[in-house]
């Protein structure tokens, strides 16, 4: 039976009045599971109508206040988390228990909000002149926006509203149309935790509804996290509209493994975070980048046997290392990198096309898929696949795999695998990406510090989660206060100074 899925605007499940929908797939197996509307410009305003309301309510709370809720909400979660995870795999396609990593990973920014009583604290400058006292405030902007890809349906929305929330702001998210379910039940747990209604809104949608946040006048803020083309645009065009953006783009993420490397240890690192959920995440792994022609032999031999032992199936069937693409036109484009590659001249060492997975012959299934001597002039080097195709580029010398990192126009996330303490801290100096791993895959940093990549990957001033999303999602007003001593001084014509 296919459901209807809803929009969650007003503290509760709204039926979408639009008239058209979009196809959530079992990724699994490939059948329509839900059908999911897509809000109207109408709607989605009147989403932002109930998320003004709600924010003079919350936006008066004291911090600590908000702060509970925050804390009741992490409690809901923890109650419902193996659900919301089994939610979230039959939708995404990723297994159970990388779910539940991408619901854990959410809910550390969510705890680390709920500091917004000390995060929120301004400075004070006594006697900065004479009889005069300065000091700041933060302060909520209103109501922000969130836009949020298919590939971390949890994540995302909470590295998003943690902060703003806690800050005091409505939030009204626009999740990926893919995977709708589990940002629906986050809003129904926001709002079992006492959160107003109106303060934390889901409307479900396409461009329709992304443009009618952008060019609505009362979102103060939007927060994207997706392509490349989309972010620039997102950002572009709220810039057009004096809104701030945090959009985060694309991503081509190197692995330089030096010749003293533990190579066993760096194959496995390659394999997890090459492959883990299908590739499909802007911090996998897609390049490694051994130094030196016998380290690149020995590692793609290790590679090979590794990626030839992965278990592809059923993202909720214990045993899989990972599942189905989100959907066939997933598997679709990430086959047609494959072809070009291979009529581009790169080595194909295994080849994940046409994988068929007994009992779910539909499912959008697609082998590990692992090349050899990729220049970096081809196609699958240059561009993000975002599947699990793990490609070898290989460097003569160190200065060699450090500009290959450098120059690519995106710039997300690095690592280097080595023994040598001198080369990883001139390494994690001169490499021109934002988020840097010393022996270790995936370098997204923990919540308390911000996530965020240079070049094409990031468009805007501020990352996400961590001390950036405070100043993100506020404003900062400074105060000068006089109290008159009773001398009169007389009318003064000079600009006022600290002397």
């Amino acid at each position: 039976m296919v459901r209807e899925l809803s929009h969650f605007v007003g503290g509760k499940l709204t039926a979408g009045t639009s008239g058209r929908f979009g196809d959530v797939f079992d990724p699994s197996t490939g059948e329509v599971q839900a059908r999911v509307p897509l809000a109207s410009s109408d709607e989605v305003r009147a989403a932002i109508d109930l998320a003004v309301v709600g924010q003079q309510i919350w936006g008066d709370m004291n911090p600590q206040a908000r702060a509970r809720v925050l804390t009741r909400f992490l409690a809901l979660v923890e109650r419902d988390r193996d659900d919301l995870a089994r939610l979230l795999s039959s939708e995404h396609g990723k297994t159970f228990d990388d779910a539940k990593g991408d619901i854990q990973r959410g809910v550390e920014v969510v705890e680390f909000a709920v500091g917004a009583p000390h995060l929120l604290k301004g400075e004070y400058t006594s006697g900065a002149g004479r009889g005069i006292d300065v000091y700041s405030m933060r302060q909520p902007l209103g109501v922000v926006a969130g836009i949020t890809p298919f590939n971390f349906p949890a994540m995302i929305p909470l590295w998003q509203a943690g902060p703003a929330l806690a800050c005091g702001n409505a939030f009204v998210l626009k999740p990926s149309e893919r995977d709708p379910s589990v940002p629906l039940r986050l809003a129904e747990l926001f709002t079992e935790a006492g959160l107003p209604d109106g303060v934390f809104s889901v409307v479900n949608g396409d461009k329709e509804a992304v443009d009618a946040l952008l060019f609505d006048d009362r979102i103060q803020a939007v927060g994207f996290v997706g392509s490349t083309p989309i972010a620039h645009y997102i950002h572009t065009t709220a810039a057009d509209q004096g809104k701030r953006s945090q959009c985060f783009g694309g991503a081509k993420n190197h692995m330089i493994v030096m010749p003293d490397a533990d190579l066993d240890q760096a194959a496995d690192a390659l394999i997890g975070a090459g492959y883990g959920s299908a590739g499909e995440r802007c911090m996998a792994i897609s390049v490694a980048v051994p130094v030196g022609q016998e380290t690149a032999d020995a590692l793609a031999a290790k590679l090979m046997e590794r990626a030839r032992a992965l278990t592809v199936g059923p993202a909720l069937e214990p045993g899989m290392d990972y599942g189905p693409l989100v959907t066939a036109a997933a598997v679709e484009r990430v086959s047609g990198y494959i072809a070009q590659a291979i009529d581009q001249g790169a080595e194909l060492l295994l080849d994940g096309r046409g994988l068929v997975v007994p009992g779910h012959e539909n499912g959008f299934y697609l082998g590990p898929t692992l090349f050899d001597r990729v220049t970096t002039d081809m196609t699958i080097y240059r561009e993000e696949v975002f599947g699990p195709v793990l490609i070898i580029a290989r460097a003569d010398d160190y200065e060699a795999a450090l500009a290959m990192a450098s120059d690519h126009e995106y710039g997300n996330g690095v690592s280097i695998f080595t023994r040598d303490g001198d080369t990883a801290r001139d390494f994690a100096a001169r490499v021109q990406v934002g988020m840097v791993g010393v022996n270790v895959p995936i370098p997204v940093p923990i919540a308390y510090h911000t996530f965020g990549g240079w070049k094409k990957s990031m468009f805007g001033d501020l990352n996400q989660h961590g001390p950036d999303s405070f100043r993100f999602y506020t404003k900062t007003k400074t105060v000068t206060s006089r109290w008159p001593s009773g001398i009169r001084e007389g009318a003064s014509f000079v600009i006022p100074t600290m002397s």
